[in-house]
């Protein structure tokens, strides 16, 4: 069995369950609409994931390890959340992290687990991933309910409002979500499906940011905007935090859908400006140079745009499609998330209601990543980028990745999946793969 300094992954999942507090508040009975003054929440998450050996001519320094290899991760995380009278609601999220993802999460431009970060440890350690202010103007409309839930208080709200979210936070908390694909601990693993490949989002090495977001909902539409800090280098875990490398997004959100059938439309938009580098300058300056290009050598103020396109349609009673759309300036290098510069996705969920399993889930999908001309030339004569780098590129192909994975309800806030990959021409490389992953997943909530 894994073990962590001697700690089962069992005995740590165990322990989270058993020992974090769970529960909220209530303001007094007559308060009308009864809102939680406070909650604590818990959840732990442990994945496994294992390759056999694969065909690898060569590889490079940030290749996939072609040999039969085997990782695992494991977080914990406490989400604690208080109302604060004529302020907004104030969140803190306290984690414990530890593992690492397959070769370092490195390799595959389309990861295969969303709950792999690019800083690996042997041994748990500590962060405070999320700490925001949340506040809900209400312009009118009925009443609507609001769940309790993780970073989210329960109580009700006017259906039209602005919502404005302030602090550290993860860009994709707001922008790209999808009901069907969006969460590595409950549905895909893999990075290209649960978000939209070519959507660079302002993040540290963990995938969060400072800034802010307004949300403004009316009847059958949502119109969002944020602002966040980039890195201070690309691919950096030290955010620049006084804005003068930003990222600004706007997604724009109409719910449609079939007669009788809930689904949504959003396009999403964005720019990074920041010090960044085009490939062509670092593959030419190499040529002058004898060596390999190095994209740090040559950054620039400058800006990178990019869109999204997400749609979600419920199709059944218990099932519904998804489908992302994305692309961005491949002329210059990816600066938080991965190299990929244009990606198409697509899937299917369903509830195992349909087979008397109504806390199941059963999920396919189907992603495909590509990259600019001047990218392949850049990785091609021997550059390193934030994912993937084989040292050559001769023989370029789009990156095509299956991933189905089926999620089994032990018990209410538990839950085991099994998950499946299909990786062909890793790093966009025909001359090595193709990869099968094998994932088992346990997650329990609090």
């Amino acid at each position: 069995m894994l073990s962590f300094n001697g700690i089962s992954a069992a005995a740590l999942i165990a322990a989270i369950a058993f020992a974090s507090p769970a529960g909220s508040a209530r303001a007094a009975p007559d308060s009308g609409s009864d809102p939680e003054l406070f909650s604590l929440r818990g959840q732990s998450t442990f994945v496994l994931q294992f390759h056999p050996s694969f065909a690898s001519p060569y590889r490079g320094a940030n290749s996939l390890d072609p040999a039969a290899r085997g990782e695992e991760t494991f977080d914990a995380t406490l989400f604690a959340g208080a109302r604060l009278s004529g302020i907004g609601e104030l969140y803190a999220d306290i984690e414990a992290d530890q593992g690492f993802g397959l070769s370092n999460t490195l390799g595959v431009a389309g990861y295969p687990s969303g709950e792999a970060y690019k800083i690996g440890a042997s041994t748990p350690y500590f962060r405070i991933p999320r700490l925001f202010l949340r506040r809900a103007f209400g312009l009118g409309g009925e009443q609507e309910a609001i769940a309790l839930d993780a970073n989210q208080l329960g109580g009700s709200r006017l259906s039209d409002n602005i919502v404005v979210t302030l602090g550290k936070f993860g860009v994709t908390d707001i922008f790209d979500t999808n009901l069907y694909a969006h969460d590595p601990r409950q549905d895909f693993l893999n990075w290209a499906i649960i978000d939209s490949g070519a959507f660079d989002y302002a993040a540290d090495a963990w995938g969060y940011s400072y800034g802010a977001a307004v949300e403004w909902n009316e009847d059958w539409w949502t119109l969002r905007l944020g602002v966040f800090n980039l890195s201070r280098v690309p691919n950096s875990r030290f955010l620049q935090r006084d804005f003068s490398q930003f990222e600004l997004v706007s997604e724009a959100e109409a719910r449609t859908g079939i007669p009788g059938r809930p689904g949504k439309i959003k396009f999403l938009g964005f720019f990074n400006r920041g010090r960044m580098a085009e490939y062509e300058r670092a593959v030419e300056a190499a040529r002058v140079l004898g060596t390999a290009p190095d994209t740090a050598l040559v950054r620039n103020y400058a800006t990178r745009p990019g869109f999204a396109l997400n749609l979600e349609q419920q199709i059944g009673s218990d099932w519904g499609a998804f489908a992302r759309v994305s692309a961005n300036d491949g002329s210059k290098e990816a600066y938080e998330f991965t190299e990929i510069n244009r990606s198409v996705s697509t899937g299917l969920s369903f509830g195992g209601g349909q087979w008397d399993r109504p806390n199941d889930r059963l999920g396919m999908a189907g992603v495909v990543n590509g990259i600019s001309r001047s990218a392949r030339d850049y990785f091609a004569a021997g550059g390193l980028g934030i994912l993937i780098g084989d040292g050559r590129l001769t023989h370029y192909n789009p990156e095509e990745i299956f991933e189905m994975y089926y999620r089994l309800a032990l018990a209410d806030g538990f839950a085991t999946t099994l998950d499946y990959q299909y990786i062909v021409h890793p790093a966009y490389n025909a001359d090595r793969g193709p990869v099968a992953v094998f994932g088992f997943r346990v997650h329990a909530e609090m």
